[in-house]
């Protein structure tokens, strides 16, 4: 399974993220990407976004 890339991610969808204290566990939280913060078109671990709530993670799957 392929991460998203940043074209792919857009302010106010619903993503799975990991947090980079979930990294070892695997552990994603769900939220409303509020800001992408990787400039780069592609990164091997998932796009960073902010979430609205503020939390910060890599993008691992974009939900319907």
């Amino acid at each position: 399974m392929s991460t998203p890339i940043r074209s792919q991610i857009k302010p106010g969808i619903r993503v799975a993220i990991v947090q980079k204290q979930d990294q070892s566990s695997g552990q994603l939280t769900e939220g409303i990407v509020q800001s992408l913060l990787t400039k780069s078109p592609t990164h091997p671990h998932g796009i960073k976004v902010r979430l609205v709530t503020g939390e910060v993670g890599r993008v691992k799957t974009i939900l319907d």
